[in-house]
């Protein structure tokens, strides 16, 4: 059973074990400073979060995926090794592509997407990496550098087909701003 006793303002924790050298510790007459004082640790931001694991991967020999939606530019990394980069359009303001850390979930060399004002066939090379979120091919548009999407990552066609070759399932996705 957990004990919780609030001293100095901290929250501290006693399984049974250490309430017995406590209590024992107290018996003898030796004095115990601050048992268990554990830090406080303050919650990391998304974008630390986010630096955190740009930086694990880069001293890693991992294939990854660095999705800047300042620039409008995916970069494909091995560790810290720049194999390719290249514009694409991400999510317009209404409807974002949001930063955050991920993982290629699922491939689909053909996938019909469907969204409340869209019905878009044939799409190719798609890579979910966050539940209707992907980074796949765009044959309707060129305007690659500009944010105008729905929240996808649209690629040149020609780059899709490599990227989707390049990875795997699993494979990192990183994007921030």
């Amino acid at each position: 059973m957990m004990i919780s006793t609030f001293l100095n303002q901290r929250l501290y924790y006693f399984s049974s074990l250490f309430k017995t050298l406590l209590v024992s510790s107290l018996l003898l007459g030796t004095i115990v400073a601050n048992p268990l004082v554990l830090p406080a640790v303050e919650a990391a931001s998304p974008s630390q979060q986010i630096t955190h694991k740009m930086s694990q991967l880069k001293n890693s020999q991992k294939r990854w995926i660095q999705i800047n939606l300042t620039t409008q530019r995916l970069t494909a990394w091995v560790g810290g090794n720049q194999i390719s980069s290249v514009i694409v359009s991400t999510g317009k303001p209404s409807t974002p592509t949001y930063p955050g850390i991920f993982k290629i979930q699922s491939k689909h060399r053909i996938e019909r997407m469907v969204g409340s004002d869209y019905d878009v066939p044939n799409v190719p090379y798609a890579m979910y990496y966050h539940r209707g979120y992907a980074i796949h091919g765009s044959y309707w548009h060129n305007q690659f550098g500009k944010a105008v999407s729905r929240g996808c990552t649209n690629v040149s066609m020609v780059y899709a087909k490599w990227l989707f070759e390049w990875t795997t399932v699993g494979t990192s996705v990183i994007i921030h701003h």
